[in-house]
């Protein structure tokens, strides 16, 4: 997408594209260094295998220019709500509203599917991640809100080691 192009199209992602979307990841990866964050960089994309389960349960989206994937949105549904589980916009990309323009489109998606809340977890102090939900109209949630299946993400997270940096679960509720 050049600057006053035509917006890259939102689709259901395709099984030839999986790889494309690792690099993606990748890419988008490499900011987290800018943050001090190098771990989180360094870390090994969805892969292959995981990229197609939620290919095949209908919940692996792209943003599309000229029909090659520049970002992608992965959402599930825990705890009956809609859940989105990763977004990477590759940074030639970024900046430009895609990664708000895919948030909107899940929440369509979910309202559509009768879900009215959103969920998702992520760093409290990155710029790009809890901040940038809570403009997207996100908000934190307490321990006492979150439920079995976020309790569950929560603790894998940790066992990861993500929590060395302040980590929350956040919602958004749609009417």
């Amino acid at each position: 997408m050049t600057p006053g192009g035509p917006a890259p199209t939102l689709r259901p992602a395709r099984a030839d594209e999986l790889e494309v979307l690792r690099q993606i990841e990748i890419a988008a990866g490499a900011v987290f260094r800018d943050v001090g964050m190098d771990p989180i960089a360094d870390d090994t994309p969805p892969s292959v295998v995981a990229l197609a389960g939620a290919l095949d349960r209908g919940g692996l989206w792209v943003a599309a220019d000229a029909d090659r994937p520049v970002a992608y949105l992965m959402d599930d549904v825990v705890d009956g709500e809609a859940h989105l589980e990763q977004i990477s916009v590759h940074p030639s990309h970024g900046r430009r509203g895609l990664g708000a323009r895919m948030v909107e489109d899940l929440v369509g998606r979910a309202l559509a599917g009768d879900r009215t809340s959103i969920t998702l977890t992520t760093f409290v102090d990155v710029p790009w991640n809890a901040p940038y939900y809570v403009r997207l109209g996100f908000r934190a949630l307490a321990d006492e809100e979150l439920g079995p299946g976020l309790r569950a993400i929560r603790r894998a997270e940790a066992a990861r080691g993500l929590d060395r940096w302040p980590r929350v679960a956040m919602r958004r509720h749609q009417e």
